[in-house]
C-alpha cells in the first residue's frame, strides 16, 4: 500500500512564525513514517513558499514553489520544473494568514484535503470579537468586553473602559494569538501604551474584563461526535501578570502544567461540556483547544478557541491527549484520518445546478 503524502505547511507571515516552526518540527519528527510520507513546505516571512529539507528556520534555503491552479490535478511545482502532488495538507500555521481561513480557502479552492477547521470556522475563531459575540449569543459564558477599530475617530477613554468593564482590564489585538499584542492595564498610566501596542499588530482591538481565576484548557478531537479531553491547568509563576508570550515559549520556569487539572468531577464535566459546545458553535473541525477561566466561585468563562493549537514540547494539546493514552504519533494519525474522512463525506454535495437560465 502506498504511503499517504502529507504536506506539513509551516512558518507563515505571522508574528507566531517561530512557534509554527517549533510545532511543525515535532510533527515531522513524530509522524508515522511507515504510513505517511511527510513533505515539509515552509512559508517565509515574505510569504514565498519553499519545499524544504526537513523543518528548519532557514526556510528560504529551500526550493521556491508555485501551485498549479487546477483543482482537478493540483500540483506543486519547483523553479526547476519538478512537480509533485499531495494527498493531504496539515497547516501548522499559527495566527495571521494561516489560522484565519486564508490558507484554508486556498486549499479548498484547489480541492486539496486539509487537516483542521475550514474557512468559516477558522475565520470566526481567529477573530476574538466575532467569536465572543457568537459564543455569547449561544448562551456560553464570556467576560465583558468592548471593541474599538483603528479607523474610528471616537476611541474609548480610560475612564469609559473602567466604567463599562472595571479595573484591571486586558487590551488585546483581535486577530492574533500567543499573547502577542496583549497587555494588562492596572492604571491610567498603562492605558495609552497598551492601546498603542495592540494597534501595532491589528486594526481591531478588544478591551476585556480581567478574570481573576485559574487558567484552564481543554482539548477537543473529532467531528461527529466531538470528544473532549480532561481539562488541564496552566499555573503561572507569580512574577507574571498573565500568561505572556515569554511565559508560554521562552521562560522554562514560568509555568507549571497540570494534566489533568485538579478539579472536582462536576466542574470537570461542566468544562468539557462548555468546551464541546464552543467548538460546535464556531464550526470547528477535526481538532481545537479551548481556553477557559475558572473563578474561585466556580464560574467558567470561555476565553478563546485555537483551531491550530501548538505542537511544541510545552504545548497542552498533545499533553492532554497523551494523558488519555494517545501518543504524539497516534494523535497525528487520528487527525489525518479525521480529515480524510471529512473530505470524503464532503463529496456528497452537488455543485452542478440544472436550471433554465441561459448564459
Amino acid at each position: 500500500m502506498s504511503k499517504i503524502r502529507i504536506a506539513i505547511l509551516y512558518g507563515g507571515r505571522s508574528v507566531e512564525h517561530g512557534v509554527s516552526i517549533n510545532s511543525a518540527r515535532n510533527i515531522f519528527q513524530y509522524i508515522d513514517k511507515n504510513r505517511f510520507e511527510p513533505i515539509p513546505i515552509g512559508i517565509a516571512l515574505s510569504g514565498t513558499w519553499y519545499k524544504t529539507e526537513g523543518v528548519n528556520k532557514e526556510i528560504e534555503k529551500g526550493e521556491p514553489l508555485t501551485l498549479s491552479l487546477n483543482p482537478a490535478a493540483p500540483l506543486f511545482i519547483t523553479l526547476a520544473g519538478q512537480s509533485f502532488s499531495v494527498d493531504l495538507v496539515f497547516p501548522v500555521l499559527h495566527g495571521t494568514d494561516g489560522e484565519d481561513g486564508s490558507i484554508q480557502g486556498l486549499l479548498k479552492a484547489m480541492d486539496i484535503p486539509l487537516i483542521g477547521t475550514g474557512v468559516s470556522g477558522s475565520a470566526m475563531s481567529m477573530s476574538k470579537l466575532v467569536a465572543k459575540r457568537l459564543l455569547k449569543e449561544a448562551g456560553l459564558p464570556v467576560n465583558k468586553f468592548l471593541h474599538a477599530h483603528y479607523t474610528n475617530p471616537k476611541q474609548y477613554t480610560f475612564e469609559e473602559v473602567v466604567k463599562e468593564i472595571g479595573l484591571p482590564f486586558m487590551v488585546k489585538a483581535c486577530n492574533l494569538g500567543s499573547s502577542v499584542g496583549v497587555s494588562k492595564v492596572k492604571s491610567k498610566s498603562d492605558f495609552e501604551t497598551s492601546v498603542r501596542e495592540s494597534y501595532k499588530y491589528d486594526d481591531s482591538i478588544l478591551f476585556e474584563e480581567f478574570i481573576s481565576g485559574r487558567e484552564i484548557e481543554c482539548a477537543i478531537l473529532g467531528n461527529d461526535p466531538a470528544e473532549a479531553s480532561l481539562p488541564g491547568e496552566i499555573i503561572i509563576n507569580k512574577h507574571y501578570e498573565f500568561y505572556t508570550f515569554d511565559a508560554k515559549y521562552v521562560d522554562g520556569d514560568a509555568v507549571i502544567i497540570d494534566v489533568p487539572a485538579k478539579l472536582d468531577a462536576a466542574t470537570t464535566e461542566r468544562i468539557r461540556e462548555v468546551s464541546i459546545k464552543a467548538y460546535q458553535v464556531l464550526g470547528c473541525e477535526d481538532f481545537s483547544r479551548v481556553d477557559l477561566f475558572l473563578t474561585p466561585e466556580g464560574i467558567v468563562f470561555v476565553n478563546e478557541i485555537n483551531t491550530i493549537p501548538g505542537f511544541t514540547n510545552s504545548s497542552m494539546f498533545p499533553m492532554m491527549w497523551k494523558e488519555r493514552g494517545i501518543s504524539f504519533t497516534d494523535l497525528i494519525s487520528k487527525l489525518a484520518d479525521l480529515a480524510l474522512d471529512r473530505y470524503s463525506k464532503s463529496k456528497r454535495t452537488d455543485r452542478n445546478f440544472q436550471s433554465a437560465l441561459k448564459f
